[in-house]
């Protein structure tokens, strides 16, 4: 029946209606730096109160996932990212190593899941890997799956056939950073451009494995820059499903060495743009988050940060211990991703 119908109760009419259809699914926002730079600008409390909002809305268990990277593949990479210790034009005294062995991964993979890590990414200093290397990661990325991790790796970039090859062997994520806004990126990177990063992006999406892509802040951009690379993230269709935020570690011998330190409040309001343009992101406290303290990691966590690298090291720049991690989470009644959905 398309009508309403009407039946008598106690001798009155009761009309009854048929539900109304389900609202299609909102479209995917497109965010402007203008718009993003709005919420940047907003009064820092604010700001954190709306993000919080968002988040709880769509974390309601406030969980936090612990994330493992592990260097597989360390130094010699013929980039030029000013940031980075293992490019080969900056004398910071990293040396090039030869791929890590199956059976180190392996061990290294068991620790991490048995610290309470949920996802292990493996890193690789390479420009572009070749089809070689490919085969070399694919084999580790069926061996870590078989622990029932979740599987992440960032080897650069990517030809569409590689990125197939990576989710044949079941590759959950793929990490490749924009770093930062298009209109700062030279200043940066010599040895690539913008669209090369858009490009292994779209391989990725395109091989149906998900992304991890965020940026680093700290580096010499402005505001309106930052506002700029979270616009690009949330602008991506779909946008990434993880979000790493990256301060600045400083290493000798880079071009960025002697780079102010980015105000700790900014980084707390970086995280709260990325959780309310990127609602259903995990957005990950990652590089630079020892120098950060614990205080500001809190605020992190409040403005929406939920994904953390802990453990061992995370590529060479060392992390914070396995047991201090817990205990600040202990201390904010944080539960742990892998607590609550053990596998």
């Amino acid at each position: 029946m398309t009508t309403d119908t009407t039946l008598l109760q106690r001798g009155q009419p009761v009309h009854l209606h048929r539900p109304a259809p389900p609202a299609a699914a909102e479209a995917p926002r497109a965010w402007t730096a203008s718009q993003v730079l709005a919420l940047l600008q907003q009064p820092f409390m604010a700001l954190v109160q709306q993000a919080h909002a968002v988040h709880v809305q769509h974390f309601p268990q406030a969980d936090i996932e612990l994330a493992s990277l592990l260097s597989v593949k360390t130094g010699g990479c013929p980039e030029d990212c000013g940031y980075c210790p293992q490019s080969i034009h900056h004398p910071t005294g990293v040396q090039a190593t030869k791929m890590m062995e199956p059976a180190e991964v392996l061990q290294a993979a068991r620790a991490a899941k048995d610290a309470g890590a949920t996802r292990f990414c493996m890193g690789a200093a390479w420009r572009s890997p070749n089809d070689r290397d490919i085969e070399k990661v694919a084999l580790l990325v069926r061996e870590v799956s078989g622990l029932g991790l979740e599987t992440c790796a960032t080897l650069g970039m990517l030809q569409p056939r590689q990125a197939a090859a990576l989710k044949d062997a079941g590759l959950d994520f793929y990490n490749h950073n924009l770093d930062s806004a298009p209109d700062f990126y030279d200043r940066i990177i010599g040895t690539r451009d913008y669209q090369d990063r858009l490009d292994t992006l779209q391989h990725v999406r395109s091989a149906g494995i998900k992304v991890c892509c965020g940026g680093i802040l700290g580096m010499g951009e402005t505001r309106e820059q930052r506002a700029g690379l979270i616009a690009e993230l949330a602008s991506l269709d779909p946008a990434p499903e993880s979000v790493p935020v990256n301060n600045l570690v400083r290493v000798a011998g880079t071009p960025l060495a002697g780079q102010e330190p980015v105000d700790p409040f900014e980084v707390v309001r970086v995280i709260a743009a990325a959780r309310i343009t990127m609602p259903r992101a995990r957005v990950r406290l990652s590089a630079g988050r020892r120098e950060l303290g614990e205080g500001i990691q809190a605020l992190c966590f409040m403005a929406g940060a939920n994904s953390i690298f802990y453990g061992d090291k995370l590529l060479v720049t060392g992390n914070p211990d396995v047991a201090d991690d817990r205990a600040l989470l202990r201390r904010l009644d944080l539960p742990v991703t892998s607590e609550l959905n053990p596998s």
